[in-house]
């Protein structure tokens, strides 16, 4: 099996020039970098002192996990590996290639990164389109590919909160903030899942926004070679991942499904260590610790998700020491192990790609 990535030729553009050149970076466009990751930095900090209180308390309950059957720790980290296996088996679909090496171990190198920078996402991504260029993945198909990925699974977090409405409709009492979470969940989800179509359907705002993208390079950075038929590429490589993902949509259903599904199940195992919930209640706390995730303000929404999951799930009926407690081995198996997993995978790859590349030089 070939571990090069973006296997389907990318073709011709449709109808422009040639594609779109690696762009080059600017004096000026290295100083404004700089000073919006000092500005970053800043915000993280102050929000990290903010938080730190909520991060104190979790990991003061310690002690508690040496009353934790080792089988719960086993079934909280076995559901955290089959999450992982369906992003990564998602993210192959997505960038149309057989290859698993390249992906597992750049997705891993990526999450890992955008775990302990903030405003992680935008770097994580960075790092893992790079990883995937050193492995030969074609840069507008890897682009492509990862945008697609990002939108659906956003669009999936977002949408967990709709599940609870077959519980409300059941007549299950859910406490005023679940509610509350529900409902922005579900509104946050639509304009998601509108932009993604519109996206996914029309070219016009692909078009606009990468000639765009296109002219303000080509204006700004001027010792860089200039880009040329950006948007033609652009919509290349779409319909290139649309017509890949709508030919296998049911393995990217079931792939996005199992990816968060058993993300819950980990958070679930976790609290059955200790209590017994509603499982419904805890599919809302749930979604809204997926959505603190997502705020680039800490890295991984560190803090956040300490204090917005131990609160909801209190709200949910669980107590406040069981909550506390679960919430750490969450972490511990979704945010804390992953980044101790980064490392080892870039060693990997580069052990494999950049060692044999520089080794030619």
């Amino acid at each position: 099996m070939s571990d090069q990535v973006g296997n389907v030729p990318a073709g011709p553009p449709r109808g422009e020039g040639s594609a779109a050149t690696v762009p080059g970076t600017s004096g000026s466009a290295t100083r404004r970098r700089l000073l919006w990751r000092l500005v970053m930095l800043s915000i993280t900090g102050v929000s990290l002192y903010v938080v730190a209180p909520s991060i104190a308390e979790v990991f003061t309950s310690w002690p508690a996990l040496s009353k934790v059957a080792v089988g719960w720790f086993v079934l909280v980290f076995g559901c955290q590996v089959l999450s992982f296996g369906c992003m990564f088996f998602l993210q192959r679909l997505a960038l149309r290639t057989s290859a698993w090496f390249s992906v597992v171990t750049s997705q891993l190198a990526g999450n890992a990164f955008s775990q302990i920078v903030p405003g992680g996402a935008a770097a994580g991504a960075a790092l893992q389109f790079r990883m995937l260029a050193d492995a030969g993945a074609d840069a507008t198909a890897a682009i492509s590919g990862l945008t697609a990925f990002s939108l659906l699974q956003t669009a999936s977090v977002l949408a967990l909160p709709l599940l609870i409405l077959p519980a409300l409709l059941g007549g299950v009492y859910v406490p005023s903030g679940l509610a509350e979470s529900a409902l922005l969940g579900a509104g946050a989800f639509v304009l998601v899942a509108g932009l993604g179509i519109v996206l996914m359907a029309t070219d016009k705002p692909l078009q606009v926004t990468a000639r765009v993208a296109q002219t303000v390079h080509n204006r700004c950075a001027r010792r860089s070679p200039p880009w040329t038929g950006l948007s033609a590429r652009i919509l290349q490589e779409r319909d290139a991942v649309r017509a890949a993902l709508g030919a296998r949509w049911r393995e990217a259903s079931l792939a996005t499904a199992g990816k968060l599904g058993f993300d819950y199940l980990s958070l679930l195992a976790a609290l059955e260590a200790r209590s017994h919930p509603n499982p419904a209640l805890v599919l809302v706390a749930f979604s809204a610790a997926r959505v603190l995730a997502m705020i680039p303000i800490t890295p991984g929404g560190l803090g956040f998700v300490e204090a917005g999951l131990t609160a909801t799930l209190t709200l949910a009926g669980v107590p406040a020491g069981d909550a506390v407690v679960a919430t750490l081995i969450y972490r511990l198996a979704s945010y804390w192990l992953p980044i101790l997993a980064g490392p080892v995978a870039y060693g990997l790859f580069w052990n494999r790609y950049l060692r044999r590349q520089r080794s030619a030089l």
